[in-house]
Parts: C-alpha cells; structure tokens; sequence
C-alpha cells in the first residue's frame, strides 16, 4: 500500500508523520510526503529534523510539491487539515475517492485537524509530533487489519 501523506509546505507535519510511519517498518507499506504550498528542495524545520533525528528515524530532508505522479501513486492521500484536503480536491478531483484527512481515516468519530507547529520552539513541535505517533499508531493497527 502506498500512502501520500500531505501538509501545507511539506517541512513539519507531514516530514514527521512520514518518518514516524516509514520507522513502523509496515510489510508492503511505501509512504512519501508532499505539500500543497511547498517548493521542490526546501530544507524541513530544524526543529521537526531534531526531533525524528532523536529517536534515529529514516526520514526525507528536503520538501516535495504535490505532483499527479505522486497522486497516481498513492493508494490513500492522508491530510494533515480538512482544507487541505479541500485544496487538493480542487486541484486534483481525480484523487478525490482516496484522500482523508489523516484523523479522519484513522478515527472517524474524532476527526480534526493535527496541530500546525510552523514557527513555535521545540515543545511546540514535540507536541504535534507526539500527536503524530498516536495517530499513526492506530493507523498502523487499522493497516495490519487490512
């Protein structure tokens, strides 16, 4: 299964919950991240590379844009926010049927959207990271299910 995980500039959520999911080591799972603001080649936050580096997870340094490949790729598109979500639709209808937000595929009943640490200190960071981990540790369960 090839999951898309998709934020806003591809240097904060979705760099972390690629590299908190790719760290699972989930038998045929292939995961990439992307942004729907972001430019090709961007550094990710200081702050989101110390924390993946602390815990010693494979992670990518440098931010993607959404592509059409990527989106033919993927099996599900993950957001990290409803507008996201509403963005990529827009731009790309085709992937409308395989595009959630994250919270919402991993637990409809409380969806919502994953905290933005763009531009707060560490604990801000390490808080939507820890959210991050909870979030894919559920889904991590819900894709050994499948």
């Amino acid at each position: 299964m090839n999951i898309y995980l998709i934020c806003t500039g591809n240097t904060c959520r979705s760099p972390m919950a690629e590299a908190i999911l790719r760290s699972k080591g989930i038998a045929n799972v292939a995961v990439r991240s992307a942004g729907i603001h972001a430019q090709n080649g961007w550094p990710i936050s200081s702050n989101a590379k110390m924390l993946i580096e602390e815990l010693d997870m494979p992670y990518t340094a440098v931010s993607r844009a959404v592509s059409s490949e990527d989106l033919k790729w993927a099996d599900i598109v993950l957001t990290m926010t409803e507008g996201h979500k509403a963005a990529l639709i827009h731009a790309h209808p085709e992937a409308d049927y395989k595009t959630f937000t994250l919270k919402g595929f991993v637990t409809p009943e409380i969806a919502g959207d994953v905290h933005d640490p763009y531009g707060g200190d560490i604990e801000t960071y390490r808080q939507s990271f820890d959210e991050l981990s909870e979030i894919i540790d559920v889904l991590e369960q819900k894709l050994m299910e499948e």
